[in-house]
Formats: structure tokens, C-alpha cells, sequence
């Protein structure tokens, strides 16, 4: 049973042109598009660096509107979910791995104004969120191992995201339940048939012939 949520495409900037962020955030604005997905990546919780704070401050100046769908892939999330805040970042999402405190990060998150977010790992079993469930806006499934751009999806995550969506219609939860990692128009509506309604893309989406076709494609879904 699909999700009772709209279907939602939010563009990665990772795969944008990074020495053109912001005409990249111009092309996804030009589509109609409400959402961008912004990786925060720290070198030290996956093997890469991407982007901070000012990233996100610096497209605001240059007047983007769009719903910033930050993920923050950190050792120690908590510590820098203010500045994000203040940065422009509309939802906020922290990953279960690392050991801090979950419940108050994400407490703080909506304090500061933002929706909040729990992302878990391919090898992190669903049942390690199962308790902050009512205390999310989101949960995101990573599809891949995070850390790079363009890798392949990973079917077998579709028996977790059937799982997180079932917990979400047993308890009469309303938070949207995303996927990261490898997501393009094949994989997308198994994804969707297993309870997903945001869907990341990446490569896929700005690598698309026809990327107005693409966003028509997902919202279809």
C-alpha cells in the first residue's frame, strides 16, 4: 500500500556542479521542485567532506527558497545542529549510529525551529530507531553505504523500509519515510510500493536527459 503521503523528489546538491552551487539550486527551483537535499559530510563518520554551515547561508543570500532537507553525516551531530539551524536549514536529519544523545538532539532540532529527522545505515537494523518513532518528521533509509555519490542501490533495504512503514501505520505516525542512495526511475517505485514518499536522487536526477521528465516521473509514483 503506498504511502499516505504525496510522493517527493529532493534533489541532491552533492551532485550538483560545486563550483556552481547555486545555479544548480536555481535549476531545481525552475522545475517546480520544493525540496533540495543538502549532505553534510565530515571526513570522519563517512570517508568524505562536503559541505557546512555557510554553504547553506551563502544560497540563502543568493535568494534560494527551497525546503533545505539537510542531512548531517557526522561523528557528533549534536554539536553543530545550532549553526545549521542558523544557516537556513529547514529539516535537520541525525544518523543513529554514532553514540550521543538521540532523543535530545532531535528534541533540540524543533526547538530550533526545524523539522527533525533519523537516518540509519544499510547494516543498522530498523529496530534501532523503533523507539524514537514518535518523535520524528522523518526517517531516512540509506539505500547505500554513505559517504560518495553514485553508488547502486541496494535492494535488500526495501524489507526495512516495508518494516518502518508498517510500525508507521500500526501507531498512526505521520512522518515521512525518505531514501538515499542510488535512487533512480527503476528502483524509485519499488521504493514507493514498500511505504517510501521523499525520494533523494542524485546523479541520477541532475545527469537526466530530461530532468522536468525525471521530477514528472517521481511524482507519478
Amino acid at each position: 500500500m503506498p504511502s499516505p503521503h504525496a510522493p517527493l523528489l529532493s534533489p541532491s546538491l552533492l551532485a550538483g556542479d560545486h563550483a556552481a552551487l547555486a545555479a544548480s539550486v536555481r535549476a531545481v527551483e525552475d522545475l517546480g521542485l520544493s525540496w533540495l537535499h543538502v549532505d553534510i559530510m565530515d571526513g570522519h563518520f563517512v570517508p568524505n567532506l562536503t559541505f557546512g554551515p555557510e554553504t547553506l547561508a551563502a544560497l540563502r543570500r543568493h535568494g534560494a527558497k527551497l525546503f533545505f532537507d539537510t542531512h548531517l553525516m557526522l561523528s557528533e551531530p549534536h554539536r553543530y545542529l545550532e549553526a545549521f539551524a542558523k544557516a537556513g536549514a529547514n529539516l535537520i536529519s541525525i544518523h543513529i549510529e554514532p553514540a550521543y544523545d538521540h532523543a535530545a538532539a532531535l528534541a533540540r532540532i524543533r526547538a530550533l525551529g526545524c523539522r527533525n529527522g533519523i537516518v540509519l545505515n544499510p547494516g543498522t537494523p530498523a529496530e534501532a530507531i523503533e523507539p524514537l518513532l514518535g518523535q520524528v518528521d522523518l526517517v531516512l533509509v540509506m539505500t547505500v553505504q554513505p559517504g560518495f555519490g553514485g553508488q547502486a542501490f541496494r535492494p535488500e533495504m526495501i524489507a526495512k523500509i516495508r518494516q518502518i512503514d508498517a510500525w508507521r501505520r500500526e501507531r498512526g505516525l505521520d512522518f515521512r519515510l525518505e531514501v538515499d542512495g542510488g535512487i533512480d526511475l527503476a528502483n524509485a517505485p519499488l521504493c514507493r510500493a514498500a511505504g517510501t514518499d521523499t525520494f533523494v536522487a542524485g546523479t541520477s536526477f541532475f545527469k537526466a536527459a530530461d530532468r522536468a521528465a525525471y521530477a514528472a516521473a517521481i511524482a507519478a509514483l
